[in-house]
Order: structure tokens, then C-alpha cells, then sequence
């Protein structure tokens, strides 16, 4: 084989995105590189972002096997940065590494099945660094290490986050996701408890099915009382929010203020003194976050992002969390999909429409040579 398929995504200035497949030399790896048979590879909300941009997938069309998408004039603006370019998507994958460099290291791996995060995944071949590769351990498949890095990373993360800033338990949100399902299964084994917030009845008993403890459910009339009566249980004053917009990293805070309040003596003009904070690490909702402030004023909100936390904790760290994943691939880290698809697939408006909307337990892989 002498080509490949790849995808790619370009916003141009008539205001439309196109998603298409375009043929590739197969590459030629540097003495540190490996190539990588992509065989499996997940579509994750982080990848949509790349996928779509501002675009409306609601009302996509194909042309000529692309996927085309209108962008509505007022989200244009935000495009400007990434007009022209044609960008290489997808985060993660897995797959037989079918070449390599000379160096010892990348010939070592050949033949091995290994997970990557790289970038542009959503391809038959990817040329990555040797040292970029996370070798899967012996028995594994590449469809079971596809999702080895963004959400088992971003959770074991997010209890690293709470040790190093000095929290002692989390709240999190849209928790009845794969990476919320994972984040119990890491905070159980490790005596951390988590308040999970969902939307729907069926969400919460997922999750107390699993064993989690504290579960409240953001739709129901009695959902401050539900969260501030959690927070109060468990000392939760950090919290990690995918929802990105609208009230619900200002309900956290407040839940917080109201837990700290009911400590007796603590009353003070200026709120709690210990420091809430809520990171927004996902978009479910576009719309403007509003806070009310009514926390005093030991709180924080910002963004936060798996890469900017691994360069800050360091490579020891991510060495650790690594070998953490591969050793329970298949148990707590296991993810579960509900669709699997061809890269072609990945292009039809019906397709897109369906793994755009992000719905809670319809998990879609792509199999690139199939």
C-alpha cells in the first residue's frame, strides 16, 4: 500500500465547514518514530471541536462524499483563526505499529498493539514519536485501548488536581458519561468520594447501580437541597463541570457557601474561607456561564485542560497515570461503545448529526480499515 485515507475539516470564508477524506503518501518514520495502523479510534466531545467548529451539523448535506455544514454569520468571528487550513482530526486511537525508525526504542515496538494520542487519528496510518505511544499490555485489542488517554487521563487527573490543591473530595457533572462512570470506579478504589450530578432519573441509577454514593439529579425541584445536603456529607469543595455554560458552576459554589454555613461559628460578611473552586472542562452548553456570586469571596472558576495539567504535573506523574491505565484497561478504564463505524460513515448528516449531539451513553468508534 502506497496511500491512505485521512480526515480532515476546513472552515472557509463563504461560511461552510467540509468534512472529507483526502489520499495520503504512507509515511516514512524518522529513526525516533513509529507508524502506527490505526484500527480503532473514538469519538469524543474534545474532537468535536476540530470536527465542526461553529458549523450547524443539523443542517449538513454530502457533495461529491463530503460532509458539508452551513456556519451561521454571527459565529464566524470565532473561525477566523483556522479559515483555509485543512485540520487533521481526531485525538486518540490504537492500532499495530507496522514500521518504525532505527533507534532501539522504535524498533522494540513493531509489531506491538499501542494506544496514541497524537492528534489526527482519525486516519489508517499515523506517523507518530516513539515515546508518544503507550504500549498496551499483552491480550489487549486496539478497539479496548482506543480510549486510553482522554477520559481515563482527564479523570485519573481530576483526583490529582483535588490532591495537589489540598481538596479531599469532587463534584462532578454530566456524571453518568464514560468518564463519569470512570471517575467512580478510580474514586472508589481510592477512598475519594464524588458527588455526581445528572440530568435524568435513568443516569442516577446507572450510577448507584455501579455503587456510587452520592448522586443528585439537576432536574429535580429539590436539586440545591439534594447537592448542598452531598456537599455537606463529603467536604466537596472542588468541582470539574462539562457543561460549560448557563447557572450550574454558580448552583456548585453555592451549594458549597451553603454546606460551609451550617458549620456553627463560622459566619463571616465575606463567606467561607475556604477555597471553592469549579473548573469548566467541557462545552455541553454554549451559552453564557453566569455566576451570582453569592459565595463570598474564597472562590475560583477557570478553565482547565488535560495537556496544560500533564506539562504541570510533570513527566513522573504522567509516566504514573500511564502505567495506571494500562494496567486496568479492561476494568476501570474500560470504555464501552454503542456504535462502531467506517470513516466514511463518519462523513453521512445522519451519522454526524447523531454523534454530534453528544448524548449520554451512545459512544461512537470509528474503525478505519474498515
Amino acid at each position: 500500500m502506497t496511500t491512505y485515507k485521512q480526515m480532515l475539516s476546513t472552515i472557509t470564508e463563504d461560511a461552510k465547514l467540509t468534512m472529507e477524506l483526502v489520499e495520503k503518501d504512507m509515511p516514512k518514520p524518522e529513526s525516533d518514530e513509529i507508524v502506527v495502523r490505526v484500527d480503532a479510534t473514538p469519538i469524543n466531545p474534545s474532537d468535536h471541536g476540530v470536527m465542526f467548529g461553529a458549523a450547524d451539523v443539523t443542517a449538513s448535506e454530502t457533495k461529491d462524499g463530503k460532509l458539508i455544514a452551513p456556519i451561521p454569520e454571527q459565529a464566524m468571528g470565532r473561525m477566523k483563526g483556522r479559515l483555509g487550513q485543512a485540520l487533521p482530526v481526531g485525538n486518540e486511537g490504537a492500532g499495530e505499529v507496522v514500521a518504525a525508525g532505527d533507534s532501539d526504542y522504535a524498533q522494540s515496538l513493531i509489531g506491538k498493539t499501542v494506544a496514541v494520542m497524537g492528534g489526527g487519528m482519525y486516519t489508517q496510518y499515523r506517523c507518530v514519536k516513539a515515546a508518544m505511544a503507550l504500549p498496551l499490555n499483552p491480550g489487549n485489542t486496539a478497539k479496548q485501548g482506543a480510549s486510553s488517554f482522554v477520559n481515563p487521563l482527564t479523570a485519573l487527573s481530576m483526583v490529582e488536581t483535588m490532591r495537589m490543591e489540598g481538596h479531599s473530595a469532587l463534584v462532578h457533572t454530566a456524571a453518568a458519561s464514560n468518564l463519569g462512570q470512570m471517575l467512580n470506579r478510580i474514586c472508589k478504589a481510592d477512598g475519594v468520594d464524588v458527588v455526581n450530578i445528572v440530568r435524568r432519573d435513568e443516569q442516577a441509577k446507572l450510577l448507584k447501580d455501579m455503587g456510587a454514593k452520592y448522586v443528585v439529579n439537576s432536574s429535580t425541584d429539590s436539586f440545591m437541597t439534594d447537592l448542598t445536603d452531598a456537599v455537606d456529607e463529603t467536604g466537596a469543595t472542588l468541582a470539574f463541570d462539562a457543561t460549560g455554560g448557563g447557572t450550574l458552576a454558580s448552583d456548585i459554589l453555592t451549594a458549597m457557601e451553603m454546606a460551609a454555613a451550617r458549620t456553627p461559628g463560622t459566619y463571616s460578611i465575606y463567606g467561607s474561607t475556604h477555597h471553592k473552586q469549579v473548573y469548566l472542562y467541557g462545552s455541553l452548553d454554549m451559552s453564557v456561564t453566569t455566576l451570582t456570586r453569592g459565595y463570598g469571596m474564597a472562590w475560583g472558576v477557570g478553565g482547565w485542560l488535560l495537556p496544560n495539567f500533564l506539562a504541570k504535573a510533570g513527566k513522573e506523574a504522567g509516566a504514573r497515570l500511564r502505567k495506571r491505565v494500562a494496567d486496568e484497561l479492561t476494568t476501570t478504564f474500560a470504555s464501552h461503545y454503542n456504535h462502531e463505524i467506517s470513516l466514511e460513515e463518519a462523513l453521512k448528516p445522519e451519522t454526524a448529526k447523531a454523534y454530534n449531539a453528544k448524548k449520554t451513553g451512545e459512544k461512537y468508534l470509528i474503525l478505519p480499515q474498515k
